[in-house]
């Protein structure tokens, strides 16, 4: 068994030192509006935080801090903020450490919980018969007890062998890489996800109290962090719960009087309610805007194959396949968990439909899901591997090495082709081309957050072509002068720096050179003067 926690700790460590390549490179890398989002919240609380702050670089911190919105507990920006003020200074890409870190120790989590569903110890295991070992590996006629070791051992390499491809897959999946390292909460969320599934587990086993409780706690924390947890980790608590009482009406009054499973229900919810609570108007406006708006998409078959598209890119579609596969060769109590974890992860989409084609990171939670479902998949071909002889299964164990290194090269191959570290001196010249004299509109890169980030000036948005789409499937598209008058009423300048999306707007573009003047114009700006219509 230590030789096959050597090459899991080998994978954990290899996975980390893929997340932390380029690691000082700018978080535009992957949706930069996101992650800038999440450093100017850092630095707001940093410069709250630190004594030495000038006192008008922390206003305005604060100011950009309270501009972006709050949508979840800022935990993670806390965290990165402490560690600002400890080592006393700003380091964007100490977030990327911590969700970096994240990911790995969800990965712990995930190879310990790979083992036990391959282990099935609700299903029968296959025998091990003499012919299992193959005729290359015998030296003499086994006997009983030489067979028995053989078979004993013959099931730890299986079990061990299942769990270590649910890993490679969680750590080197390269959009797995290129999301979990971003500055977000999303990869803390789903740390807590997977770790909440091996309790949920572990007490399905067990019935201790322990368990419940610890499993009900990771759960509340994982909603905490970001609420669309809820739906997974809902979704698996009640598949878990009903396989422990086997799925039978009768069972239901002795399920409702389990104190066990009250602790649960009341640990999962009770933090993300105490939260929520307090900010009930921003929680109604959420669910209106993105769930009741836009549920008109579901009646939509092209919603569907948009979704089912991005799924597939992102997750790969052989394995995302093959862990559907999983699903039915899985024993009773693993496909309860995972039928759970899924039914969670449709339940979620079919309540966020826009994001489910338009955001990639949105899926990140599906990959210890398809990682997960590969266990019973790779515990069927890993026991018919096992019976060939001991080339083929040297050959099998280098084409394996060969795709993990395969896949580690594409998930860094952007970060070795694209360098974002101008944008600071880059954003920080556009700001200095910029009036003071007056409010600002601007056509700009993710919501202005460049500009606030590296420049140190806010200003006020124009919506690029995917808000204006977004109006549309709302059904609030407005007619295009009187929308630009009423957005432009007390601004003196229109900014524009984002050139692709001025020229995607062609009525905008028309407007404004018909209408203004050109204040100034440079490399990557433009500005138009709105005070003196010509």
């Amino acid at each position: 068994m230590r030789k096959y926690l050597i090459l899991a700790a080998t994978l954990l460590i290899l996975g980390l030192g893929l997340r932390l390549y380029d690691l000082t490179d700018q978080p535009i890398d992957f949706h930069a509006t996101r992650q800038l989002r999440g450093a100017i919240i850092a630095r707001g609380m940093y410069y709250e935080m630190s004594p030495q702050a000038d006192p008008a670089a922390r206003q305005a911190a604060l100011a950009f801090w309270a501009s972006t919105g709050q949508y979840e507990p800022s935990i993670l920006e806390r965290l990165v903020a402490i560690t600002y003020l400890l080592t006393g200074s700003e380091h964007f890409w100490i977030g990327r450490i911590f969700t970096s870190l994240f990911w790995i120790i969800g990965g712990l989590a995930l190879f310990a919980l790979a083992q036990r569903l391959a282990a099935r110890p609700d299903a029968e295991l296959p025998s091990v018969s003499a012919s299992a070992v193959p005729p290359s590996d015998r030296t003499s006629p086994p006997s009983e007890a030489n067979f028995s070791t053989t078979a004993s051992q013959n099931n730890a390499a299986v079990i061990a062998g299942s769990a270590l491809i649910a890993l490679a897959y969680y750590l080197f999946l390269p959009f797995s890489v290129q999301a979990s390292r971003s500055f977000q909460p999303d990869p803390g969320m789903v740390m807590w996800l997977v770790l909440f599934a091996f309790a949920l587990y572990r007490w399905s086993e067990t019935r201790q109290w322990k368990w419940a409780i610890l499993s009900g706690a990771l759960a509340g924390i994982a909603v905490l962090s970001k609420a669309v947890a809820a739906y997974i980790v809902g979704a698996a608590a009640l598949a878990m719960v009903l396989v422990n009482f086997e799925w039978k009406l009768r069972a239901v009054p002795r399920l409702l009087r389990n104190l066990q499973v009250w602790s649960m229900a009341v640990l999962m919810i009770a933090p993300t309610a105490v939260y929520y609570l307090g900010r009930g108007e921003r929680t109604s406006e959420f669910f209106t805007s993105w769930t009741l708006a836009l549920s008109h998409l579901l009646l939509n078959p092209q919603f569907y194959l948009q979704w089912l598209n991005t799924l597939q890119k992102l997750m790969l579609w052989p394995f995302l396949l093959l862990s559907l596969a999983g699903l039915i060769l899985a024993g009773k109590r693993p496909r309860s968990l995972l039928l759970g974890l899924w039914g969670g992860y449709v339940l979620y989409g079919l309540s966020l439909p826009y994001q489910m084609y338009s955001h990639s990171y949105y899926h990140l939670q599906t990959v210890p899901i398809v990682a997960l479902s590969l266990v019973p998949v790779a515990r069927y071909v890993l026991e018919r591997i096992l019976r060939l002889g001991r080339a083929w299964r040297f050959g099998l164990a280098a084409a394996a090495v060969v795709l993990l290194v395969y896949t580690a090269w594409v998930a860094t191959q952007p970060m070795r082709n694209q360098d974002y570290r101008n944008e600071p001196a880059y954003w920080q010249t556009i700001a200095s081309y910029l009036p003071s004299d007056g409010k600002i509109m601007a056509l700009t890169q993710d919501y202005g957050y460049r500009l606030m980030y590296y420049g140190w000036r806010k200003v006020v948005l124009w919506p690029n072509r995917g808000e204006q789409k977004l109006s549309q499937l709302r059904g609030s598209e407005k007619e295009f002068e009187t929308y630009f008058a009423k957005h432009t009423q007390d601004k003196r300048y229109f900014l524009i720096t984002a050139f692709r999306q001025f020229e995607d707007q062609p009525d905008l573009k028309a407007y404004l050179y018909e209408h203004y003047p050109v204040l100034a114009e440079g490399q990557g700006y433009l500005i138009f003067d709105l005070a003196n219509p010509q």
